[in-house]
């Protein structure tokens, strides 16, 4: 087994804008892009993305509208089908690839999916996402994101803002990987680096944080009747997705595989980095064929 060469940064044109992606490993190998949560770059996924490429596949790490070195949209629009329809634009440049999103990433790569057919992707893997959310985690990541609107003086001062947000993940000696996800400003500030409007475009719909219902829903249940091979990843101390969420996932998505990452909330893949690259490639292992 050897070490792929340095990601190939590129720009791919969807939509009306153009997305920074990563590519890692043999482009002939099946894909996997890996599409992350709201207010992360493609460099949330951490080793993630490498060890899919020693693996044998073809991983593909994206930037979101809006964030990290992708463009930011002239109107504004943050809402979910503007990313969703991001999603079905690079889904297609590629044969047929597996999704694995988190958290914003998968909710509309369900919805992208369910939108589309099972043309789009043969896999989905959502990470600590289903068709709704619980309320209260919601708000608690709009509170973290909007807390740091102003900027940080320092990156010790973002270190201990995550680490306020995640009391369970140990706070990193090394701050410079920090560098990744904030950008140093002409104000003197580090500022997250994503369009400061999508803090105030995004909101909850209420058939998220409440019943069970509305388009990630739906899409849902196409999912189920595609036959999609589907894992949903669960941090087991999310406060995102309670318990309930994932069987009511499971009835909608019969044929889905469900599991727990102990010790993880939210932030799964950084959380238990090892735990959830186990998973997500025992998976695409026996649900991703050449």
């Amino acid at each position: 087994m050897t070490t792929p060469t340095s990601p190939r940064t590129t720009k791919i044109h969807t939509n009306g804008l153009d997305l920074a992606v990563d590519i890692r490993g043999d482009e002939s190998n099946p894909t996997v892009i890996l599409l992350h949560g709201g207010g992360q770059t493609r460099h949330s996924w951490g080793v993630t993305a490498e060890i899919l490429a020693i693996n044998g596949w073809c991983s593909v790490t994206v930037d979101l509208r809006g964030h990290g070195d992708s463009d930011w949209p002239a109107d504004g629009d943050y809402m979910h089908f503007a990313f969703r329809d991001d999603i079905i634009g690079l889904a297609e440049q590629f044969k047929s690839p597996a999704l694995v999103g988190a958290s914003l990433g998968g909710m509309t790569a369900m919805q992208a999916i369910g939108v589309t057919g099972p043309s789009l992707a043969r896999a989905l893997v959502l990470v600590d996402i289903t068709h709704r959310i619980n309320a209260d985690g919601g708000r608690r990541i709009g509170s973290f994101m909007a807390s740091g609107s102003e900027g940080f003086a320092s990156l010790e001062d973002a270190a201990d803002a995550i680490a306020a947000y995640n009391p369970h993940r140990p706070r990193p000696s090394n701050l410079e990987g920090l560098k990744k996800n904030l950008r140093l400003r002409e104000d003197g500030r580090w500022h997250w680096h994503y369009d400061p409007r999508f803090i105030n475009a995004v909101r909850i719909p209420k058939e998220m944080a409440s019943v069970p219902g509305g388009p990630a829903a739906e899409a849902a249940r196409k999912i189920g009747g595609f036959g999609t091979p589907t894992l949903l990843v669960r941090g087991k101390m999310s406060d995102i997705v309670d318990p309930e969420h994932v069987e009511e996932l499971l009835e909608m998505i019969p044929h889905a595989e469900s599991v727990d990452v102990s010790g993880a909330g939210h932030m799964v893949a950084g959380d238990s980095n090892d735990l959830f690259n186990d998973s997500i490639i025992d998976f695409l292992k026996r649900n991703l064929k050449g």
